[in-house]
């Protein structure tokens, strides 16, 4: 069959889905370069090696389980559960916030131990950690504001079994910043052991 037999609303639903397949391609290979210049840079004489806060660590446990808050939202949305969807996807927003939250608390504990991002206190590391955890909150405020379309949507009953295009592409990149961050804070727990 041509893509163009195809109906109009199911080449808009592949186009919407290969953009955002491409965003997030792009989001891979901007982290890679983050993390490939993180480990270039540990050969430095002036790296010093940062013990990340625990904030950090109990702010990936939230952002894991809003991944699976908001798996079990489009399961109970494509279920006809719509009050259970609207629930879950509000925790999910919820959770995000409070992830949030305690990354910006992870930044007051850095500050705290005397770790800046420029300046006295500063280091090629410190950089780093600042630089690839902003970038990250920056695609995670992305990620709230789609979240919160989606609760606002789902609210209102918009999402149903037929009707679920949106609610699929905000999820996709929810998981996708989520994997990101597990990603992430385990390079910057484990590069010192690996590289």
């Amino acid at each position: 069959m041509d893509y163009t037999d195809l109906p109009q609303e199911v080449r808009i639903a592949r186009s919407k889905k290969q953009m955002l397949w491409f965003a997030i391609a792009s989001l891979v290979m901007m982290f890679a370069g983050l993390t490939s210049a993180y480990v270039v840079s540990r050969g430095r004489k002036d790296w010093v090696e940062i013990e990340l806060p625990e904030e950090f660590i109990f702010s990936t446990g939230l952002i894991v389980l809003s991944s699976l808050t908001l798996w079990l939202a489009k399961k109970s949305i494509i279920s006809g559960k719509q009050s259970m969807g609207t629930l879950l996807t509000v925790l999910t927003f919820i959770l995000g916030a409070v992830f949030v939250y305690l990354q910006f608390a992870g930044f007051e504990a850095l500050v705290n131990n005397g770790v800046f991002l420029t300046g006295a206190g500063s280091s090629v590391n410190a950089s780093f950690i600042y630089l690839i955890v902003l970038a990250h909150l920056a695609h995670i405020a992305a990620g709230l504001i789609a979240l919160l379309v989606m609760t606002i949507k789902t609210i209102r009953g918009k999402y149903t079994a037929q009707n679920i295009l949106g609610f699929e592409l905000g999820s996709v990149f929810w998981h996708f910043v989520d994997i990101l961050w597990v990603y992430l804070l385990l390079f910057l727990l484990f590069a010192k052991d690996i590289f």
